[in-house]
């Protein structure tokens, strides 16, 4: 297959941003570039196998190799892939493909404000915080280590439109991963996540784990507070050292060489503050795309808890929903097998009636129930923030 492009040049960030329409494009920003995908030329097709992930690459390079011997200019699959390995991913080769430059910081963007008539967990805050204690309880009889506990808030919105929250959400985000993918149906994943998944541009890889968190304060004193104890806690450092080793373990044979530093930092967004290390590396071959790596990663214990399998199996046991593409991945990959995945979290998938949004936490040993719902509540501002919002006023705790 060849890796040359007959793609567009990259123009404005502004450009695709703007250009972004609910229902008939898909939009990804990232620190390195906007990416807006225009239509549908060819879905890659479901998978076969109870274990999706095992051979989405191979469907991937099957429908890349149709669109390159039909002549079509596109060579990008674009879209996102769901948390349970069993489930159907929603990726297609677009029509069209923009390219702009990354967003920069500028104005403070307003608040995409719509009309929400009522706010309604998924569970409820007490239940919530039963699940975290049982998870704890689990977790000291030997049953997995750490869990990650999700819950989810409904907004009903009638007539919602996706398209200035996403604008929103680039604009006060430019160092994060914004997305806006169509996922047929009416419906659209939509968010912000802090947190790069995995990235390959030529042998370079990249990999950002975030793990350890703690809620911003509008006060800059309490806020510098927040972000030293964050870097000094043993429960977060251990939490967030887990998850590095475990990115590193997966990254480590497809590459010659692979940088993984021994202390975290801090990341920054609007509303959090999280531990994490920037592990870097180069591709032993040059034939294992972004999305090969994606697949070996995901889901990292970051967003799962460890050992996977029984992680996986609380989470269907303590959740009452179904996570569908939070916590999955999302971004793109091109037929030489560049691309960039974020970790699909800071998000909600919006319908015509509303939007379902998700935050979750890392449950290990000595969690706390109340202070595991506090960090929910404050991951649930970045999409109540753009909404026009706070975490008061949607009395999510």
């Amino acid at each position: 297959m060849t890796t040359v492009s007959t793609e567009p040049a990259v123009g404005s960030a502004a450009e695709p941003v703007a250009a972004y329409r609910p229902g008939a494009s898909s939009l990804f920003a990232s620190p390195r570039g906007t990416l807006l995908a225009e239509g549908t030329y060819f879905a890659v097709p479901p998978s076969g196998r109870r274990d999706a992930l095992a051979d989405l690459d191979r469907r991937v390079q099957a429908v890349l190799g149709v669109a390159e011997a039909a002549g079509h200019s596109v060579r990008t699959v674009v879209g996102a892939v769901p948390f349970a390995p069993d489930a159907h991913a929603q990726l297609v080769v677009p029509l069209h493909l923009r390219r702009g430059r990354p967003m920069g910081p500028g104005e403070p963007a307003r608040p995409a404000m719509q009309s929400i008539n009522r706010l309604h967990p998924v569970p409820a805050p007490d239940r919530y915080a039963a699940a975290v204690d049982r998870a704890v309880r689990e977790i000291g009889d030997g049953r997995y280590t750490k869990v990650v506990l999700a819950r989810s808030l409904r907004a009903d919105a009638p007539g919602f439109d996706p398209a200035p929250v996403v604008r929103a959400l680039a604009a006060r985000e430019p160092g994060g991963y914004t997305f806006g993918v169509d996922l047929g149906g009416g419906r659209t994943l939509l968010g912000a996540s802090p947190e790069l998944l995995v990235s390959r541009h030529g042998r370079q890889v990249a990999a950002h784990p975030l793990a350890g968190s703690a809620a911003r304060s509008a006060d800059p004193a309490e806020d510098a507070r927040r972000a030293a104890a964050l870097l000094r806690s043993e429960k977060d450092r251990h939490e967030h050292a887990v998850v590095t080793r475990a990115v590193a373990d997966a990254l480590r044979p497809f590459c010659a060489q692979l940088t993984v530093p021994a202390e975290p930092t801090l990341v920054r967004t609007n509303t959090m503050w999280h531990l994490g290390t920037l592990v870097t590396g180069t591709v032993a071959d040059p034939a294992v795309s972004a999305l090969t790596l994606a697949a070996a990663l995901h889901p990292t214990p970051a967003v799962c808890g460890t050992p996977t399998t029984a992680a996986r199996t609380a989470i269907g046991e303590l959740e009452p929903f179904d996570r569908g593409f939070y916590t999955g991945m999302v971004g793109w990959v091109d037929a030489a097998g560049d691309g960039e995945w974020a970790v699909t979290i800071r998000c909600a998938v919006a319908d015509g009636g509303g939007l379902d949004l998700f935050a979750g936490a890392g449950i290990v040993a000595g969690s706390d129930p109340e202070a595991e719902l506090a960090e929910t509540s404050a991951k649930l501002g970045t999409m109540l923030a753009a909404l026009g919002l706070s975490t008061e006023q949607a009395d999510v705790s």
